[in-house]
């Protein structure tokens, strides 16, 4: 064969992979850790960029660009909800159309370059209003739309990058493994312990030593930073191409759900068959003698049973013209109609569980926002950055896992007799829990808060500095951050596992869908509060001066909103019915890889 490497040794040469001029990869010259490696240097780069931007940006808006806090808070949430929306755009775009290389590369780029415009806004005095001479009289000059437009360009060309970024970088690095190979298949399992390593890591120095340079040294040399990681990301991983091993695109499920819906809506009005097995299914036949279809049977996929739920559905089956070759889009088989149901099946669920995401919100928001008003300082000379208070929220969700591991799991299998303790649903409920709570301590803490700002005539003013411990914030970052652990780890077990095989990167998108939809219902939950009660005056619940505000009353807003949504979520999990007849080697072949990138768009 022209072209293919030479070897002489059996098995080297891999039959599904491809080296970067599209000819058979080697193993030994391809893929492995050397490549692993260089992926990873572009994810800590990229988590320590995203995160370093987002846990501190509020504190900017404040108190640079003089924007209020609902804005402010809106900025942030706006931001974060649509980069966890645009992994969508980036997965769909890496299945579909130019794969996981081209996307990390063109999108790594998108993100430099709004990192390197931010940067740029913080650096030039014309791009940002003048310092306000007197905080405490509140008319500092905001920023102009000008001012706002260069911001809100780089913030969401970082957004835009980070999307189409976190969507390929895990799967790209584990396409460098062949899960075919006993060797290479734990050398991949070592690599998502890594990927995770590396994200924990970059988490870590972007809440601690990048917030500080930040509020100590600039935000220039804090922004200018994170532009010079993922420029420095970007090229290492580009020196890796000659390495790397690419795989063919695997098409996206949005695909399938869209043919699905158009074919049965083209079929309306034709009569569903009596007998399910007269409509065409994976293995080529229709049930009516005929065996021409555009279909082919994929091999891939395992023959589902039909349901009676959604029957409109079916009309995406029903042949019409058995000799005539048909496109996806005019007939899809019944167990593509089937996976499409359970999808449908999964929404009250999925619904339920956006509410946990608004609460988590708040943490990068008015809970930072509270930070700045009080007392935040260790010993004589050190103050903890505003932004910093993350690192608890950090703390508690890396506490919660093995407190899990170790007691939960042991106490309720008893009870439950699951041998992994709660169900995911369950472990979903006890996160959803916990997010009330804790926007019951947020509400009492601030209670407490606003009590000895009042009690002091020369801190009710803005800007000044309230004589009580930022420390008190600590419980709702510590229940917000147990209520990830579980509400986080159950939705990936439950969408992972109850999504069919031939549709798990769908199930990536639900879960992704959800935290991006969580921040933008706290950006309209503000925006109507904010309207409603005034942004100052004895009434506003949001006002700029937060020593002035009730924020305790959208703290206990929002927890009777999720003290709601507990009682709609349970009521869905008691109608949901868990999948019947899932194989062992299905779950245990693809919930790792898949959990994994799950995990890296959500990091």
């Amino acid at each position: 064969m022209v072209g293919l490497p030479e070897t002489g040794e059996p098995g080297n040469i891999l039959s599904d992979a491809w080296d970067y001029r599209g000819r058979p990869a080697v193993r030994s010259k391809s893929g492995g850790w050397t490549s692993a490696a260089m992926i990873l240097v572009v994810e800590l780069n990229e988590r320590l960029t995203t995160l370093g931007i987002a846990v501190n940006l509020v504190t900017y808006l404040t108190g640079t660009m003089h924007l209020g806090n609902a804005a402010a808070a809106n900025t942030v949430t706006n931001f974060m909800g649509t980069s966890f929306m645009l992994c969508l755009l980036g997965g769909f775009v890496a299945d579909t159309f130019i794969g996981r290389y081209l996307t990390i590369a063109i999108f790594a780029a998108v993100q430099a370059s709004g990192v390197t415009i931010l940067t740029i806004s913080t650096a030039v005095p014309g791009l940002r209003p003048p310092k306000c001479p007197n905080m405490a009289s509140g008319n500092c000059m905001k920023a102009s739309p000008a001012q706002l437009g260069v911001l809100y360009l780089a913030l969401y060309l970082t957004a835009l990058g980070t999307g189409g970024l976190k969507s390929s970088v895990s799967g790209f690095g584990s396409d460098q493994f062949d899960e075919k190979n006993k060797e290479e298949k734990h050398q991949m399992m070592k690599f998502f312990n890594w990927f995770f390593f590396f994200i924990s890591l970059g988490s870590l120095l972007a809440v601690t030593v990048l917030v500080y340079i930040q509020d100590n040294i600039g935000r220039r040399w804090g922004y200018g930073l994170c532009a010079a990681a993922i420029v420095a990301g970007l090229v290492v991983f580009l020196s890796g191409t000659r390495r790397y091993r690419f795989k063919k695109l695997v098409g996206s499920p949005l695909t399938q759900i869209a043919a699905v819906v158009v074919a049965a809506w083209r079929k309306r009005g034709l009569e569903l068959p009596s007998d399910p097995s007269m409509l065409y299914d994976i293995d080529g036949s229709s049930g009516q003698g005929e065996e021409k279809t555009s279909k082919k049977s994929t091999g891939e996929k395992q023959r589902l049973p039909h349901t009676k739920q959604f029957r409109f559905l079916d009309h995406a089956a029903i042949t019409v013209n058995p000799t005539t070759e048909q496109s996806k889009w005019q007939l899809s088989t019944l167990t593509d109609v089937e996976e499409v149901k359970i999808v449908i099946r999964m929404l009250p669920i999925w619904a339920t569980t956006i509410m946990f995401w608004t609460v988590y919100a708040q943490m990068t928001t008015f809970s930072v926002s509270q930070a700045t008003t009080m007392d935040r300082y260790i010993g004589p000379s050190f103050q903890i950055p505003p932004g910093s208070l993350t690192v608890f929220f950090v703390g508690s969700i890396l506490l919660t896992v093995p407190i899990y591991d170790r007691i939960v799991v042991p106490v309720s299998r008893r009870f439950t007799g699951n041998p992994h303790g709660l169900t995911p649903l369950q472990r979903i409920g006890v996160g959803l829990v916990l997010s009330i709570l804790a926007m019951a301590a947020a509400a009492l803490t601030e209670i407490k808060r606003l009590h000895v700002a009042r009690s002091n005539p020369n801190t009710i003013h803005k800007g000044a500095t309230v004589p009580l411990s930022v420390f008190w914030l600590v419980p709702q970052f510590f229940l917000v951050g147990a209520g990830e652990a579980f509400t986080y780890i159950g939705q990936l077990d439950f969408f992972l596992r109850e999504c069919p095989k031939g549709m798990k990167t769908m199930s990536t998108g639900l879960f992704l869908s959800t935290l991006s939809l969580g921040f933008f219902v706290s950006s309209a939950l503000v925006t109507i509060v904010h309207k409603v009660t005034g942004k100052s005056g004895h009434g506003a619940w949001l006002a700029d001066n937060l020593n002035r505000g009730k924020l305790y009353n959208f703290y206990w807003l929002l927890a009777v909103l999720c003290l709601v949504n507990l009682g709609l979520y349970l009521v869905a999990a008691k109608w949901y019915v868990y999948k019947e007849g899932r194989t062992a080697a299905e779950d245990d072949s693809m919930a790792g890889v898949e959990l994994t990138e799950a995990e890296a768009c959500y990091h």
